[in-house]
């Protein structure tokens, strides 16, 4: 067996770190980002189409007999400003800084902006008892139980909280770590001491 440093090499072991690598290994570290990428597109899309849902729901809903009141379509208040539409906008440049991202931290930055604005669309409607000059949100326009209790989930609690879930989905995968670049038993094999020479 050769000696390299004082020290025996046995047959099989390589000091280069990408020969000590499976193929398997490689492969896998090769195509991660690429499913990052889309994974995290296809979350921005979601996004990007939440925000436009929570925009325009207020204005076309009362065409299905789904609003809240005022049920008027096309018919803007400050309340629905303040609570729908300006949310809508932040959930839709969240979603759009995450697919324009080429990097962590602009990912980053549109979860954060995403999941704020899906906190608001849950929060708002209670908060706006303490900011009354924000206008009231008026109530489910439905006729039944049913009908009320879906109109809040998909234009106020129901949406944001999908919102914040997807932002969440985004923020975790890029703040995630990346994977160590030796995995697999062979990571073990190379980074083992060589036995110590002899006298």
């Amino acid at each position: 067996m050769p000696w390299i440093g004082g020290r025996q090499r046995q047959a099989g072991w390589s000091l280069d770190p990408v020969q000590s690598m499976g193929a398997k290994e490689v492969s896998y570290m090769a195509g991660m980002p690429a499913i990052l990428r889309t994974r995290g597109a296809v979350t921005s899309v979601l996004l990007i189409l939440l925000g436009v849902w929570g925009g325009l729901v207020p204005f076309v809903g009362p065409y299905f007999q789904y609003a809240y009141t005022p049920d008027v379509a096309w018919h803007i208040t400050l309340a629905r400003l303040w609570l729908e539409i300006v949310p809508a906008v932040a959930v839709i440049a969240g979603g759009a800084l995450v697919l324009a991202s080429t990097g962590r931290l602009l990912a980053g930055a549109g979860a954060i902006l995403g999941a704020l604005a899906g906190a608001w669309f849950v929060v708002g409607t209670a908060v706006t008892a303490l900011w009354p000059q924000v206008g009231t949100p008026g109530v489910p326009a439905g006729t039944s139980a049913t009908r009320m209790v879906f109109e809040e989930l998909g234009m106020f609690t129901g949406l944001g909280a999908v919102i914040i879930f997807c932002a969440a989905l985004v923020l975790g995968r890029a703040s995630a770590t990346a994977p160590p670049p030796w995995v697999g038993p062979e990571a073990e094999t190379a980074t083992r001491r060589f036995p110590a020479e002899e006298s």
